[in-house]
C-alpha cells in the first residue's frame, strides 16, 4: 500500500487521538487549571511515542516545573542522519468560553473542521507526528529523536534551559519544529523568518499630584496628553512604524501574504486602511512593527475634572531577522525619550527582549521537505514569515549550528490558534503527515548527494 493510502487510512484513528488530547485541559498555568492535566498530557504523549518504537520515552523535570517527554528511536544504519521532532502539549486557556461555538475542551467537527482548544495549536502536530510514523511502519532510514514540551505557551522558557543543560540529548540533524503551519488550507509552506521582540513600559510624570483642570488647565503639563504625544510619533500618516535607528525600508521576498486574504484573517473592518506603504508581507515580515498593548490611565467612567500627574503605556516592538534587540532596545528606549514633549520626565523600563530568526533554505533537509511537500500537496511549498517568536528555534540554532531547523505544522489561517474557536482542518493534518512520511524517507539521500 502507498504512503498516501496508508495516511488517509489512519485519519480515524487520528481523530479518536486528538479527541482524548484535547479533552487534556493541559494549560500550564496551575492559576487557571490543576497542574494534573498537563501530566496527563505529558504522560498520554508518552505512551503513544512509546508505542511507536521509542523504547526509552520518558517524561524529564524542566527548570521551570514543566515536564518535557523526551525519547529516542534509533535504526540499524549507524551513518543513518537523525531527526528531531518538536511539538508541544501545553495549551492557551480557553479565554471566554462563552465565545465558543462548541466546548473547547470537546473536539467537535462542524462543516468538516475540527473545533476544539490546541486542535491545531500544537496538539494537531503531535497527531500529525503519530500518524507519520504509524504510516512508515517499523524500517526508518533515519535515527529519530523526540521532544514535546509542556509550557510552551506561558513563554517561562523551561525546554530552553532544558537543551543547554542536555545539549547532547537532543542533537540532531535535522530538527522539525512543528508548531507552525501553511499558507492556507492545502498550500503547503515552510516558516523561514521569525520576528524578535522588545517589549518596554514607559511613564510619563509631569506633576506632584492632581490638579483642577479648570483652575490650572493652559498652563499645566498634562502627562496624559504627553504620552499621547510621546506614541504619536512611533508611526507616521501611512502607518509605517517610524522609530529612530531602525529601518523601516526592507521588502519580503517569500510567498506574498494577499491583502484581501489579510483583511479577512484579521477580520479588519469595512473602510478601515491596512497600515503601511509596503505589501502586507513586508509589513509582517521584514520591517519592524510596534503595538500598544495597554495605557495606564483614569477610565471614561469614574474620571473627574482633573490634569492627569502621571500616566504610562505598555509596548511590543517586533523586529525582523537582521535586527538584533540590542540594538532594538538601544533604538526604541533613545526615541521614547527624545520624543517627550515639555520637558516631562519619562522613564522606560524593558520587560523582555528575543532575538529574531531566520532559518537556512539551502541544505539537504529543507531540499527534501520542499520535495515531500511537492510530492504530497501536488503543489510547490512557499516559504512564510511569522509574526510571533519562538525563542526555542534560538536556542536550538545556537546549540546546534551544523542542525537545519524547518518550521512547519498543521495551522493556518483559519485556524484562528490562541482565539475562541480554534479549529483545525484534517485535510491538513492528514497532508502533513504524508508530507512528514515521504521527508523522512527521503532524506537521507538528499543528505549523501549534497556531500
Amino acid at each position: 500500500m502507498e504512503l498516501r493510502e496508508r495516511v488517509a487510512g489512519l485519519m480515524p484513528q487520528a481523530q479518536k487521538e486528538l479527541t482524548e488530547l484535547v479533552a487534556l485541559r493541559s494549560v500550564a498555568d496551575p492559576r487557571q487549571f490543576p497542574p494534573e492535566e498537563c501530566q496527563r498530557a505529558a504522560e498520554w504523549v508518552r505512551e503513544k511515542f512509546a508505542e511507536l518504537g521509542f523504547a526509552d520515552a520518558r517524561l524529564e523535570p524542566t527548570p521551570d516545573g514543566s515536564m518535557v517527554v523526551i525519547g529516542a528511536r534509533p535504526c540499524s544504519d549507524p551513518q543513518a542522519p537523525t531527526v528531531l521532532l518538536y511539538a508541544h502539549y501545553d495549551v492557551q486557556p480557553p479565554l471566554d468560553d462563552a465565545a465558543w461555538r462548541t466546548p473547547p475542551f470537546q473536539l467537535t467537527e462542524v462543516d468538516g473542521r475540527w473545533y476544539g482548544r490546541g486542535a491545531a495549536d500544537c496538539k494537531g502536530n503531535i497527531i500529525m507526528h503519530l500518524a507519520a510514523l504509524r504510516a512508515l511502519g517499523e524500517d526508518l532510514p533515519v535515527n529519530l529523536k523526540l521532544v514535546v514540551e509542556g509550557s510552551e505557551e506561558q513563554g517561562t522558557g523551561g525546554l530552553e534551559a532544558f537543551v543547554e543543560a542536555h545539549p547532547d540529548l537532543l542533537r540532531a540533524d535535522a530538527i522539525l519544529v512543528c508548531d507552525t503551519g501553511n499558507a492556507a488550507v492545502g498550500q503547503p509552506a515552510a516558516t523561514v523568518s521569525l520576528r524578535g521582540m522588545v517589549n518596554v513600559v514607559v511613564s510619563v510624570e509631569a506633576l506632584a499630584s492632581e490638579i483642577h483642570s479648570g483652575m490650572f488647565g493652559g498652563p499645566a503639563p498634562d502627562a496624559l496628553a504627553a504620552l499621547v504625544a510621546i506614541l504619536s510619533t512611533l508611526r507616521d500618516d501611512q502607518g509605517n512604524t517610524t522609530i529612530t535607528g531602525l529601518d523601516a525600508s526592507r521588502t519580503w521576498s517569500g510567498a506574498e501574504y494577499p491583502p484581501e486574504q489579510f483583511r479577512s484573517d484579521a477580520g479588519v473592518l469595512e473602510g478601515v486602511s491596512l497600515l503601511g506603504d509596503g505589501t502586507v508581507s513586508d509589513m509582517l515580515w521584514a520591517r519592524p512593527a510596534v503595538t500598544v498593548l495597554g495605557i495606564d490611565a483614569p477610565p471614561v467612567v469614574g474620571s473627574t475634572a482633573a490634569i492627569v500627574p502621571r500616566a504610562a503605556a505598555r509596548l511590543n516592538l517586533r523586529i525582523p531577522p537582521g535586527v538584533t534587540p540590542e540594538a532594538a532596545q538601544s533604538a526604541f528606549v533613545g526615541h521614547l525619550q527624545a520624543a517627550a514633549p515639555w520637558g516631562v520626565h519619562v522613564t522606560v523600563e524593558v520587560e523582555a527582549a528575543g532575538s529574531p530568526f531566520e532559518a537556512a533554505t539551502d541544505g539537504p533537509a529543507y531540499a527534501a521537505m520542499a520535495e515531500a511537500a511537492q510530492e504530497a500537496y501536488n503543489k510547490p511549498m512557499t516559504r512564510l514569515g511569522q509574526g510571533g517568536s519562538i525563542p526555542l528555534c534560538n536556542v536550538f540554532e545556537q546549540t546546534y549550528p551544523d542542525a537545519e531547523i524547518i518550521l512547519i505544522g498543521v495551522e493556518e489561517p483559519l485556524a484562528l490558534i490562541h482565539a475562541p474557536n480554534e479549529s483545525v482542518d484534517p485535510r491538513e493534518i492528514e497532508s502533513m503527515a504524508l508530507t512528514e512520511s515521504i521527508f523522512l524517507t527521503r532524506y537521507p539521500a538528499s543528505r549523501r548527494s549534497s556531500a
